[in-house]
């Protein structure tokens, strides 16, 4: 009885083994596909979100647009598009992901979450990447950037990436079927960033407004990236519970309808 655990071990390596392979090959083949067909994509993924990320916050301080917190209205900026960022690109290309890689399941080992968590990864990965490289770019023009409550800021952040790989999951498995959602999907973004307090400070708005407002889960994570750099800010919507019930909610709703339809994808 002792020697079968052992002899379990090889075979579980095997299989850890196996699974990232697959993993690794389909990231490699989004970095290679998603531009120029070649590694060098890379680069442009990580480009792509910080050159959205610095044109708007050019764009408002540039208008002289002053910061309602705080001195710097590069930084009030940067705390409300930071989690956008991270919330909108994880979730629209673990999306187009599904469309584009949906052929990959033609071969038995590539699994539907496969392609998910792959595109996932690599997501996550650039969203890691633009933060730390705009904190160096701070840092070079002498913006304070250190939040007051650092934990407070990780955590706000990672809320917007689990939110973003949330609804990433859910709306690709309503991709495999209908690519066009995809398109739906990109077009919504629009009205989140209309409505999650990006350009305004939810509080200073009509109750009515900040009460239909508070239910969108994304307005809550840039409420809670910036309730680390100002003091008081967002105590009247910020609701932490509520992000995450949403973040773990959409990931297991994801899940759960994958498991439902897999057969169905596989065989379209």
């Amino acid at each position: 009885m002792s020697a079968l655990p052992a002899e379990r071990v090889p075979g579980l390596r095997q299989l850890l083994a196996a699974q990232g392979a697959v993993l690794y090959a389909l990231m490699l083949r989004d970095i290679r596909t998603r531009f120029f067909g070649t590694a060098l994509g890379f680069l442009v993924t990580i480009a792509w979100p910080l050159s959205h990320l610095g044109a708007i916050i050019l764009i408002n301080a540039g208008l002289g647009r002053a910061a309602p917190y705080g001195q710097s209205s590069a930084l009030w900026f940067a705390t409300g598009t930071v989690p956008f960022i991270a919330f909108s690109y994880v979730s629209r290309f673990c999306v187009w992901g599904m469309v584009t890689n949906k052929p990959m399941l033609a071969y038995p080992i590539v699994r539907v979450t496969d392609i998910l968590f792959s595109r996932m990864i690599l997501e996550i990965l650039n969203s890691v990447i633009v933060v730390v490289i705009l904190a160096a770019a701070f840092w070079c023009f002498g913006i304070d950037f250190i939040p007051a409550n650092l934990t407070v800021a990780a955590s706000a952040f990672l809320a917007a990436v689990l939110l973003g790989v949330g609804f990433g999951i859910f709306n690709s498995i309503i991709a495999a079927f209908m690519p066009m959602w995809f398109t739906v999907y990109s077009l919504s973004m629009i009205v989140f960033w209309i409505a999650s307090g990006i350009l305004f400070v939810p509080d200073a708005l009509p109750d009515q407004a900040v009460y239909w407002l508070s239910y969108n889960p994304v307005l809550q994570c840039v409420e809670w990236m910036r309730s680390a750099y100002y003091d008081d800010y967002g105590a009247h919507v910020l609701d932490k519970q509520y992000t995450l019930v949403w973040a773990a909610g959409s990931i297991l709703a994801g899940l759960a309808l994958e498991r439902v339809v897999r057969g169905k994808i596989l065989s379209g």
